[in-house]
């Protein structure tokens, strides 16, 4: 499947808001939200003038972007939440942070989501004592994430783990940082969910 291979600060001053898609580069000074905070290319400290659509298309885009998702999975997900029950946009939140390379970020067993993918692609990880390389395996309740037994001696998951281990980890999960386990306690509410999504937006666009 293709993937965006530019530069992603680009997309978050294209969506102009920090996407965190660069680790702790994102939390420094070296930011480039912060240096220009203006969208990139040759027109893009101009006045745009935003419709309704362009505020729903910006809010699914930064979705996508956020989360790392690609068009056609992101429209998936959407159609599945819309047939779960309760609110969609919730239902949506959900299912992407379920994901399991978005469980491993969020518990600092990477410093970014793209992160998060190499390493789940690498097969160091294991869901339930199985390994599993499918970034966007969707975890449920109950589900435990491990860093594999040889995965534990790299010197890259070493400096991962050292890198982000004050991290805040979600209520929903809990982590065990000497076992090296995460364990799912429940998926999210929304008002668990650190997300600059505005999913009514996101409604609104599948809904036309």
């Amino acid at each position: 499947m293709a993937r965006y291979t530019g530069a992603v600060c680009r997309l978050c001053r294209r969506e102009g808001k920090k996407l965190f898609l660069k680790g702790e580069r994102c939390y420094s000074e070296k930011c480039s939200v912060g240096i220009r905070a203006y969208a990139p290319g040759q027109h893009g400290q101009g006045r745009k003038k935003s419709s309704e659509y362009g505020l729903q298309l910006r809010a699914k885009q930064t979705a996508r972007r956020f989360y790392g998702v690609q068009e056609n999975q992101f429209h998936h997900y959407f159609e599945i939440a819309e047939r779960k029950p309760g609110i969609t946009g919730d239902n949506l939140l959900k299912i992407l942070e379920s994901r399991l390379d978005n469980v491993v970020y969020r518990v600092g067993f990477a410093s970014s989501r793209a992160e998060a993918r190499q390493l789940v692609g690498h097969g160091h990880f294991e869901v339930n004592g199985k390994r599993v390389d499918i970034a966007s395996y969707l975890l449920k309740a109950g589900d435990v994430v491990s860093i594999c037994e040889k995965a534990r001696s790299l010197d890259k998951i070493k400096a991962v783990l050292e890198a982000n281990s004050a991290r805040p980890t979600p209520e929903w999960i809990d982590v065990d940082k000497t076992a090296l386990t995460a364990k799912v306690v429940a998926l999210p509410n929304r008002d668990q969910i650190d997300a600059p999504v505005e999913d009514q937006l996101i409604v609104e666009l599948y809904s036309k």
